[in-house]
């Protein structure tokens, strides 16, 4: 059985991250991004939507964890955006969001993306399990 910590929900748009990534580049994605989710993205012949993806998924999961104490210290790269090993999309994390989650005991995380051409989101639902 897993008790709801959170749930939370994010939506970007492509438009504004094609500006941030023509204005900012390395830059902005070495603020957000771990190295290994800036390898991922590396690959993406139109990034953009991939970018968008991950930023929603990680303001999501960041919205679903306000519920614990000092969860608001959660850094862009303490929430990194993988894939489990059946190819879904996952997240581990880090710094600030690794101790919080120990601190609790563990907490399972389940993330949804999506994306069209003008716009990407993610759901995210934390969850500790009993």
């Amino acid at each position: 059985m897993v008790s709801v910590v959170g749930v939370g929900i994010d939506l970007v748009d492509i438009a504004r991250v094609e500006r941030m990534l023509a204005d900012r580049g390395e830059q902005a994605l070495g603020r957000l991004f771990t190295d290994e989710e800036r390898a991922y993205l590396a690959t993406r012949p139109e990034p953009a939507g991939h970018v968008a993806a991950r930023i929603a998924a990680k303001e999501a999961v960041y919205k679903a964890m306000q519920a614990l104490p000092g969860a608001r210290a959660i850094g862009w790269r303490d929430l990194e955006v993988t894939r489990d090993p059946d190819g879904r999309p996952a997240v581990r994390l880090h710094g600030v969001a690794e101790r919080l989650a120990a601190e609790q005991g563990g907490l399972q995380i389940q993330i949804s993306l999506t994306h069209s051409s003008l716009s990407a989101g993610a759901v995210a639902v934390v969850g500790r399990g009993r």
